[in-house]
């Protein structure tokens, strides 16, 4: 099955809060996007968001330039129809984070909990990296999440690929500065647990 097809019987036959990454509030991602000091007019962008509630907590927060991008129109439609006429000042975007045109040093912040880890391939990767390389400010923020080592084998069916700090921020190189990471034990709504990686990173400014 190709992805988009896979993601989007995923969220046309099961709840969005039937799957095993759904968070009621995603405080950890919440929790580092805070400790950046950004405004609420910083644009953000949540890369591979499914239905996730934290756009919700973004516009409650008074963040006004969000985008919610997504493989799955699915997804973004039960995002959309939860948030009810607030979705209206969220950009919604439906693509491929591989291949999607984003606007060059659009975004302050990029956030993305739980895609890079289904990209099993180096040139998938390499193609994820440009684009983050691309879209984010000089001297954004990057916060990306994944299965850490002692993580799932499979998300969804899928195989994917599980990383130590060291190995995650390699992924992306001296470009990225490693600010911090930290680990976070989610709960799923079957009470089993999944062990999740975190790395936040600046994008270093180009050398002149």
């Amino acid at each position: 099955m190709h992805a988009k097809d896979h993601w989007n019987h995923v969220y046309a036959t099961k709840p969005a809060t039937g799957v095993s990454w759904y968070q009621e509030h995603a405080e950890q991602s919440l929790r580092l996007i805070r400790q950046t000091g950004l405004g609420p007019g910083a644009a953000i962008i949540d890369v591979g968001a499914g239905a996730s509630t934290l756009v919700d907590d973004l516009l409650d927060e008074g963040h006004t330039a969000l985008t919610v991008l997504d493989l799955s129109a699915s997804a973004l439609a039960t995002a959309q129809a939860r948030l009810g006429p607030r979705a209206q000042g969220v950009r919604w975007l439906e693509g491929n984070i591989l291949d999607v045109a984003l606007a060059p040093q659009s975004f302050d912040l990029w956030h993305d909990r739980a895609v890079f880890h289904f990209l099993t391939t180096e040139a998938e990767r390499q193609a994820y990296v440009r684009q983050v390389l691309r879209a984010v400010k000089p001297e954004g923020h990057v916060i990306v999440a994944t299965f850490a080592e002692d993580g799932p084998t499979q998300c969804s069916g899928l195989p994917v690929m599980r990383y130590s700090p060291t190995e995650l921020h390699g992924q992306f190189g001296d470009p990225f500065v490693l600010l911090g990471h930290e680990r976070e034990e989610h709960q799923t709504p079957f009470g089993t647990r999944q062990k999740f990686i975190y790395c936040y990173c600046r994008l270093a400014s180009p050398r002149r």
